[in-house]
């Protein structure tokens, strides 16, 4: 990934973190990361703990950047919830066992989250 790509998904995180904090979610981790990946957002709020992946696109020339999350992609975000829950068990009580799974699309600043994605 280039230093380009890396900034234009930070700043994607960015406005994803403040639309959540604004709805009145609490930010837990960002960036969370293993050996088997990466989860963009955690949050709490609403009674559910939410993992959002965040993707930021310029232009939807390849797509809309919500389609950029395939079913393996799912399946890994998934996998990586299930063992960040384990490594942090207090976090699943704040959502009391309810989980979402949210997609944040960004394009050319527009956002657009789609919640319960998958």
């Amino acid at each position: 990934m280039t230093g380009q790509n890396r900034q234009l998904g930070a700043s994607g995180e960015d406005v994803a973190a403040q639309w959540y904090l604004d709805a009145g979610y609490q930010l837990v981790a960002r960036n969370w990361r293993c050996r088997d990946g990466e989860l963009d957002l955690v949050l709490t709020g609403h009674g559910a703990v939410v993992f959002s992946e965040v993707k930021t696109r310029t232009s939807d020339r390849f797509g809309i950047p919500a389609e950029a999350v395939s079913v393996t992609k799912q399946r890994r975000i998934r996998g990586l919830a299930a063992r960040f829950l384990r490594e942090h068990p207090g976090i699943g009580a704040a959502g009391r066992g309810r989980l979402r799974f949210d997609v944040v699309s960004i394009l050319d600043g527009t956002i657009s989250v789609i919640e319960g994605a998958f």
